[in-house]
């Protein structure tokens, strides 16, 4: 029961501010539930994946999702997740959490950057090659640990690909919706899934994400902005804290 509560909060965070919430999904998993670390990586991918699926179908009906940036994008993004969790059997739990952690800590400050710094630098000329590369380090995360990585992909789309910020958002989505995708397929055979936990998992998710979205125009959204990265600080601090022995 507690694993569903805390579901339904993943879910309204990603629908109150359109990401970031997912990457709660592997500490849920295994400081909450108790599974084991690359289990619960495994276990999260589908999770992710159905979440952004959700938020693709919102933003594709307001036309804030871009195919063709999508697909090149989301293509480099596959081949980094399938290759992230096929190397992955080369890390220890243990440091999958630590990196975990690190990221979790960059979300946060990614989270509190100022969107009208975006919004100028989007001035500059655009760098696809970099555009790619960070997509291609987005993918070995998402298969290497388990993200979305929606935090990296929305201000890489807007400063080096200069797309707008809602476009980014919309289409960040459907990238995602890949990244998991290929990195799922890149862990499959190697764990086994409990899919009954994980499509009710999912599904709770889902309805918060849902409720998240038809409540964000009556919540201070900045303020929640603020809540949230600072909840991503202390979860990462303690994830590397309590696994500080591998540094």
């Amino acid at each position: 029961m507690l694993g569903y509560f805390f579901a339904a909060l993943i879910g309204l965070a990603l629908g109150t501010l359109g990401g970031g919430g997912s990457i709660l999904t592997v500490p849920v998993l295994v400081y909450v539930l108790g599974f084991d670390p690359k289990l619960a990586i495994a276990m999260s991918l589908p999770v992710v994946g159905t979440a952004a699926l959700v938020g693709v179908m919102s933003h594709w009906r307001a036309g804030n999702v871009r195919l063709q940036t999508a697909a090149i994008f989301g293509s480099v993004t596959m081949a980094g997740s399938f290759m992230g969790a096929r190397a992955s059997v080369w890390f220890s739990a243990r440091a999958q959490l630590l990196i975990l952690g690190t990221v979790m800590v960059a979300a946060a400050v990614s989270m509190l950057r100022n969107a009208a710094e975006a919004e100028r630098l989007d001035s500059a000329p655009p760098h696809p090659a970099l555009l790619l590369a960070v997509g291609l380090g987005v993918g070995v995360l998402t298969g290497l640990i388990g993200i979305g990585g929606g935090f990296l992909i929305v201000p890489a789309l807007v400063i080096l690909g200069r797309v707008p910020m809602k476009a980014a958002v919309g289409t960040s989505l459907l990238v995602i919706v890949l990244n998991a995708t290929s990195g799922y397929l890149g862990h499959h055979g190697r764990e086994s899934v409990p899919w009954g936990f994980v499509g009710g998992f999912t599904s709770v998710a889902v309805i918060g994400i849902l409720a998240g979205t038809a409540l964000v125009h009556h919540i201070p959204t900045r303020q929640l902005k603020h809540a949230f990265a600072f909840l991503l600080v202390v979860i990462g601090a303690l994830i590397l804290w309590q696994n500080r022995s591998q540094l």
